[in-house]
């Protein structure tokens, strides 16, 4: 099993979403986070006066799959989250070992 986290961009969220649930993957979870990269961030103006914003609001998905469908969700999250500006975000993939659903007690893929 493969855990695939992805940073995007909050305005594309629903659109990745969308996508996953229409190939079939239903469960996953979001988290507002703020970070940056390798930009340090953007450089705004407000009445005047430059101010730098080195932490910008992100989404973190996370999406456990089986080991065979890891490339498929990473392709739905790469184009759906796609704007073609700097910061679209980034995608990481990583071994998952065990998942036991709590409320059964199934295991691995059962409990997916």
């Amino acid at each position: 099993m493969k855990m695939v986290q992805a940073i995007i961009r909050p305005a594309k969220i629903e659109d990745v979403k969308k996508a996953l649930d229409d190939a079939g993957y239903t469960s996953l979870t979001s988290i507002e986070v703020k970070g940056r990269g390798r930009q340090k961030g953007i450089t705004q103006t407000w009445r005047g006066e430059e101010y730098k914003v080195d932490m910008l609001p992100k989404v973190k998905l996370e999406v456990v799959v089986p080991s065979d469908k890891e490339d498929e969700v990473v392709e739905i999250i790469k184009k759906n989250a796609f704007t073609g500006g700097i910061g679209d975000g980034k995608i990481f993939v990583l071994p998952v070992d065990k998942v036991v659903r709590i409320r059964t007690g199934e295991i691995d893929g059962k409990a997916l």
